[in-house]
């Protein structure tokens, strides 16, 4: 069946309801972002990689005009179901003048693996002296998790069907690609953060690593997330919390000069 093919080379796709399931946490470990933002009403802030708007809706609510922007068409169509301005857009690509006060974006940077091209963006949408604040995947992030996928792709004969989608930089590197791009960096951390799931491991898979079960044929991906599953439970799985996520973040602040 033609369904059943796998798709080599494939990319993410996002699903604002399965997001909306499984990836909660993703606005609700983040509100040390909105102190260090600390959002001034009547500023314009963009939220670059909004998801589904839920984070975005937190800003919104302390008086900031929010806009917010991501690659996927299916959650900037639940951004708006919240009544927030959202833009369908590459965070590579970023098309706007230097109009906003201060541009915040969490759990989207790891996403986009030109980090040259993102800032050089970004510094371009923002006024002088405008704010960046930033939490992304640091080095080290999920290294249990993609070490143990691409060893269940390995034994396939699969790993080379997929690359690595994510950018997760150092602490010295990021600050030093700030840097470059003309933003000065005035807070930087890199910090282990374990991060209980909402669900089944295989659920996390579904939504944040579909890119490499596209490379399977649909009948032999249940079995894929098993393998994978089953080898990871020593680790990560706790009996009292549940899956927990082996998260290591890179948190900054930093203003365009």
């Amino acid at each position: 069946m033609a369904r059943n093919k796998p798709i080599p080379g494939a990319k993410q796709r996002w699903f604002a309801d399965r997001y909306a399931k499984n990836a909660r946490f993703v606005s609700q470990m983040a509100h040390p972002l909105i102190e260090l933002l600390n959002p001034k009403k009547g500023e314009t802030i963009l939220d670059l990689g909004c998801g589904n708007g839920a984070f975005t809706k937190l800003i919104s609510q302390k008086g900031a005009n929010v806009i917010g922007v991501d690659a996927s068409e299916d959650q900037i169509l639940a951004t708006k179901k919240l009544g927030i301005t959202a833009i369908v857009m590459d965070g590579h690509k970023l098309a706007f003048r230097p109009v906003f006060d201060a541009i915040l974006t969490n759990a989207a940077l790891h996403w986009m693996t030109k980090p040259t091209d993102v800032l050089s963006g970004m510094r371009h949408s923002l006024k002088p002296d405008g704010r960046l604040i930033g939490e992304m995947g640091g080095i080290g992030n999920i290294e249990k998790i993609t070490s143990e996928i691409y060893a269940s792709l390995r034994r396939r004969g699969l790993e080379s069907h997929v690359e690595f989608p994510w950018y997760f930089p150092s602490q010295k590197e990021y600050k030093t690609h700030l840097e470059n791009q003309g933003f000065y960096v005035k807070y930087m951390k890199l910090f282990f953060r374990p991060t209980p799931l909402p669900g089944h491991f295989s659920d996390w898979m579904d939504t944040f690593a579909e890119c490499f079960l596209l490379v399977l044929p649909e009948d032999e991906r249940a079995n894929f997330k098993k393998e994978v599953t089953d080898n990871l439970r020593p680790d990560l799985f706790d009996p009292i919390k549940g899956w927990v996520a082996d998260y290591v973040r890179l948190r900054f602040s930093a203003v365009r000069r």
